[in-house]
């Protein structure tokens, strides 16, 4: 698999990372052995975790596999801290809540290190130098080697990355932003790209397949098994099944029929070369379902598909957008 840079910095990682969200409650240790091994023998290094998935879970499972499985040093770790199961506090970027956290996750990950740090939301109650220091405290111990942040806004992720740019050497640059990012889901492309590719900060995009719908396995219905039938996933898909998002999910159908691909090869191909796009995160409910994901590798979409799909699914950006002189 083709390694890329993420962001400005040495670090490199495959054009593909595995996602761990359900790992530990939905996926078990069997099913979430098969799909490590499988990524990694296709070339996949970037695994993402956090320490919320599954309750700590997911970084647990993780951490089983590593080594007994794979080689360390053959991944590239990726996990994140910030979230907190506290409905009056959801996010708590303060400089003790995420040290503590990220001991917490090397315990469970086994692990005296990992390769990549992100702060997983922004936090308005605690100084945000005061949460960048938390990064630059991890990286200067060893104990994070890269540092990122998730689900910034666009002027949150413009004032973080200048923050750390303003001191060079004392400072950690951001290496990543993880946002949500698919045809279904295009928001990011007002503000935060812009920010991203003009101060070097590499983009994961997390659930670049629409939640799964841009699979087309929704399109006569919610098939039994799926995580529009899962109790605690169904409203993450819902969102994704109104009427724009099927008329989005039926051109990447055609496309896909003129391809002779599937769906979620085009839907993975188009968000994968992206402007700014490092490596989108995918999830798979088994290794058969992540082999048939990480075939997109001898994939690249013509240029008019990809216009055909910018067009179908572009979003409404007027001021300050366009220019506003014609406005």
């Amino acid at each position: 698999m083709e390694q890329r840079h993420l962001g400005r910095t040495g670090l490199r990682v495959s054009r593909v990372g595995l996602g761990t969200l359900t790992w530990g409650r939905d996926t078990d240790e069997h099913d979430a052995a098969d799909q490590l091994k499988t990524f990694w023998d296709a070339g996949g290094t970037l695994i993402d975790t956090a320490d919320v998935y599954g309750g700590g879970e997911s970084e647990y499972l993780l951490g089983r596999l590593v080594d007994n499985l794979v080689p360390r040093q053959d991944l590239v770790i990726a996990t994140k801290a910030g979230s907190v199961p506290d409905p009056y506090r959801r996010f708590d970027g303060s400089r003790g809540h995420l040290l503590a956290a990220l001991d917490a996750s090397l315990e469970r990950l086994g692990t005296d290190y990992v390769d990549l740090w992100q702060v997983h939301a922004f936090d308005p109650v605690t100084p945000l130098e005061e949460t960048l220091q938390a990064l630059d405290l991890a990286v200067s111990s060893g104990r994070v080697r890269y540092a990122g942040v998730s689900n910034f806004s666009g002027w949150q992720l413009a004032k973080a990355a200048t923050w750390q740019l303003a001191a060079p050497g004392l400072r950690t640059r951001l290496a990543s932003t993880q946002m949500e990012y698919s045809l279904l889901q295009r928001g990011i492309e007002r503000e935060v790209l812009p920010a991203a590719l003009d101060l070097g900060v590499g983009l994961l995009p997390s659930s670049p397949l629409g939640r799964g719908v841009l699979t087309g396995k929704y399109r006569t219905g919610t098939p039994s098994g799926s995580r529009g039938a899962s109790e605690h996933l169904a409203p993450f898909v819902e969102p994704y099944l109104d009427d724009p998002a099927g008329r989005i999910v039926d051109a990447v159908a055609i496309a896909a029929d003129g391809l002779a691909t599937t769906p979620l090869m085009v839907a993975l191909a188009w968000v994968r070369d992206r402007p700014g796009v490092v490596a989108p995160i995918i999830g798979a409910r088994n290794a058969q379902q992540l082999s048939q994901a990480l075939s997109v590798e001898a994939l690249s979409l013509p240029d008019e598909i990809c216009q055909a799909l910018d067009d179908v699914s572009a979003p409404v950006h007027r001021y300050p957008d366009q220019d506003w002189s014609t406005l």
